[in-house]
């Protein structure tokens, strides 16, 4: 029995483990990045990344956080700057709820955590997914949302009433490309508002749109506009605090397990201050700002990074 449990141990999920960066690892791209060509030797775990000054040796930390008014903390992780805020999302939120047997109804980020693949997975866990999305009519041209589309025909319509039929599918990037009629596009009046293509307009529509279409009508609701508010208040001003009065600004030790363990006891003290405030301990309540405020409604996790 013994035998059995230790080696199902040995095949656990081991978050660190999957976040950390491969010493050997090549180029993340075409391109070299800085972080490719430098690194510490004292600590190889750290990554460059940009503090507003100068490319600097860190971390990224991450927050899971009850949307409630408690603000408490339910889970810290902290990773490698060079490793996309956005990526380890999916970790936070499957731990959290797996942790804590939470069953939550809205995954709240901002628009770092809005990519199709985690919109897909908190969506099909029955999650609303609370994210905004990019802004693809920042162009000098019509934007994609002046365009219908016809799903029985499955064929777009451009803001003159012309169609765009279906015209190819790329596979590898699992998009479907609608094309307009070249001589129709070329005769429009309007066409220079429009593209400088000769042989039509082109919209993409991905194979997952409905996801995203999904998320876009979110964004209309009482409930997002009231989630998106209360991130920006009662999530980011806990990484403030973390910083400024928890001396997370810089961390004190070295190495990827370091310094989980250090944010670890960081954002156990802002919970404490909380758990105290609550329980009537102490006059002096400390610089954690609404610590006496008191919500039962569901929990929301709250996603951020710094």
């Amino acid at each position: 029995m013994f035998f059995c449990v230790a080696e199902a141990n040995q095949a656990a999920w081991k978050l660190l483990d999957h976040r950390r960066l491969d010493p050997e690892r090549g180029a993340s791209s075409s391109y070299h990045r800085m972080s490719d060509l430098r690194g510490s030797p004292t600590d190889p775990d750290a990554a460059l990344m940009n503090d507003g000054r100068r490319p600097a040796l860190g971390y990224h930390d991450h927050y899971v956080v009850d949307g409630g008014r408690d603000r408490i903390i339910l889970y810290p992780l902290v990773t490698p700057a060079d490793v996309m805020e956005n990526t380890p999302m999916l970790d936070l939120l499957w731990r959290v709820r797996f942790r804590w047997h939470l069953h939550p109804k809205r995954a709240v980020g901002d628009t770092t955590y809005g990519t199709l693949e985690n919109i897909q997975a908190v969506e099909d866990a029955s999650i609303r997914a609370y994210v905004p999305l990019p802004n693809w009519d920042r162009t000098s041209f019509y934007g994609p949302s002046q365009f219908t589309y016809d799903r029985e025909r499955d064929e777009y319509q451009c803001p003159e009433g012309r169609p765009l039929p279906r015209w190819t599918v790329k596979y590898t990037e699992a998009l479907i490309v609608y094309r307009a009629d070249a001589a129709t596009c070329n005769a429009c009046p309007v066409k220079a508002a429009c593209t400088a293509s000769e042989r039509g307009r082109t919209i993409h529509r991905s194979f997952h749109a409905e996801y995203l279409e999904r998320v876009q009508a979110y964004h209309e609701t009482p409930g997002y506009k009231k989630a998106m508010r209360k991130r920006s208040v009662w999530v980011e001003p806990l990484f403030g605090e973390a910083k400024q009065w928890h001396g997370l600004r810089q961390f004190r030790l070295r190495g990827l397990d370091n310094v989980n363990m250090e944010a670890l006891l960081v954002a156990t003290g802002q919970n404490l201050k909380r758990w105290l405030a609550q329980a009537g301990w102490g006059r002096r309540h400390g610089p954690q700002g609404s610590l006496l405020a008191r919500s039962t409604a569901p929990v929301t996790p709250v996603v951020a990074s710094t």
